[in-house]
């Protein structure tokens, strides 16, 4: 059995599922199309690039293979798909993998080996093994002007926190040093639950972002929480970071500055005077990361709120940023906007000019953390050169820490290390102890 996941990592997570799924009844996972009986893609459907890059993908498969079952986001699309690629054997939308195993059954039976069907408590993991993805609910109930990912994934249905905490107990007995906390709004967890609690470890827990990071924080590993929105109820968590129970990180995906802006895209929690709510929280958490994502070009962003947006992020000194330029997605609400199109130079003007700002805000953070000693966590070993990931940076997206004379360690090894060198987006340092 062959597998592709593309998109994002909620989307690996579902690959993980499947693949645990088909591991379990004793299906193995070929190196190559050739190798394979069928092949699996997990497509992305947010933009159209990515529907691109799942088409390509699924043709590729095709070509090289000849049985394909599609699924992910882009199945939610079946015509789409279909339109280009009517040979595929089954389509199913994102989290149906029910579906997708009984079609694999119906085209590749199962060859059940009792001795040989073993799983691992921590199921299969496609990440390397010292960090997972926790996902800990699917779907999103806002109604953001520019996405479909709701009509994709459905509203929000949150797992029960007993669930959730059994597998990130898992995870750290297995030996994962990292979890990566994901959803589509990580700070709504348990909203559609009514927070209702569980016990774990003799202790009654709400199913709430609060409880839920208080809970993760026994664990003895890192935890990165990811995609929270600004809600007031996010400033709580920021004590358990003073505390070093989880890590001083959040990403947030502000979008946009302009109020006017932040209104035609309706996003949740944009009446927030957010200068003043990371103010707030670097006064008790000085070294927090930030991370974010911007859209540029969105449909009726003049220069005036343009200029807003770069105002806002010289005052707001974000850690990682990064920058979109609109495109419009099939579906999206934005597409009957009455407001002026953005001509596509202009959006990449605007981008260009928005990341050249972030560029020189990050490297004046980094530089400020020459000298200093940092733990980090290595990803792999290239040419006697470690490179690593402090508490600033999650893995694919942001910076690196390279480290050099590091050839005695091993991927997934702590380091204690000196900052000699700073970039623009990444560090340089030595093994310190």
């Amino acid at each position: 059995m062959g597998f592709v996941s593309l998109g994002c990592p909620k989307a690996l997570v579902d690959s993980e599922r499947i693949l645990t799924r088909l591991r379990a009844e004793g299906y193995e996972v070929a190196a190559s199309y050739r190798a394979a009986d069928l092949v699996i893609v997990n497509t992305c459907g947010f933009i159209d690039s990515a529907v691109d890059e799942s088409l390509e993908a699924i043709g590729e498969a095709l070509a090289e293979n000849g049985k394909v079952i599609v699924t992910g986001c882009l199945g939610a699309q079946p015509q789409k798909i279909l339109d280009r690629h009517p040979q595929v054997l089954k389509i199913t939308g994102p989290q149906r993998y029910e579906e997708v195993v009984a079609s694999v059954h119906e085209h590749l039976p199962p060859r059940h080996e009792p001795f040989l069907d073993l799983m691992p408590a921590q199921g299969v993991k496609l990440t390397p093994r010292h960090y997972a993805y926790l996902k800990i609910s699917e779907g999103c109930n806002h109604h953001c002007s520019f996405c479909i990912i709701p009509s994709m994934r459905g509203r929000l249905v949150s797992r029960p926190i007993g669930e959730v905490l059994r597998e990130a107990e898992q995870l750290a007995r297995a030996g994962v040093k990292e979890i990566l906390v994901i959803s589509q709004d990580t700070s709504a967890y348990g909203a559609d639950l009514k927070y209702a609690a569980q016990t774990w470890r003799n202790i009654e827990r709400r199913a709430h972002f609060y409880d839920l990071a208080q809970a993760l924080g026994e664990l003895g590993v890192w935890i990165r929480l990811h995609y929270v929105y600004p809600y007031p109820h996010v400033d709580k968590v920021i004590p358990l970071m003073a505390e070093g129970r989880v890590l001083p990180y959040l990403d947030i995906p502000f979008q946009h500055a302009s109020a006017r802006i932040l209104k035609s895209m309706k996003r949740p929690a944009a009446a927030e005077n957010t200068l003043q709510r990371i103010a707030a929280w670097r006064a008790v958490v000085p070294d927090i990361t930030i991370r974010s994502t911007f859209i540029v070009g969105f449909p009726g962003e003049t220069e005036e709120d343009f200029k807003e947006l770069l105002d806002w992020l010289e005052v707001a000194q974000l850690d990682r940023v990064g920058c979109f330029e609109y495109s419009p997605v099939e579906g999206a609400a934005a597409n009957s906007l009455p407001h002026a199109q953005v001509p596509p130079e202009v959006k990449q003007q605007r981008r260009a000019r928005f990341m050249e700002l972030a560029a020189e805000i990050s490297a004046r953070r980094l530089a400020g953390k020459i000298g200093r000693k940092m733990q980090v966590l290595i990803d792999k070993i290239e040419g006697g050169v470690a490179v690593a990931r402090s508490s600033s940076d999650a893995p694919e997206i942001d910076g690196v820490v390279r480290i050099r004379g590091a050839a005695h360690k091993a991927a997934g090894d702590w380091a204690q290390v000196r900052i000699t060198k700073a970039g623009a987006y990444d560090l340089e340092g030595t093994v310190d102890g």
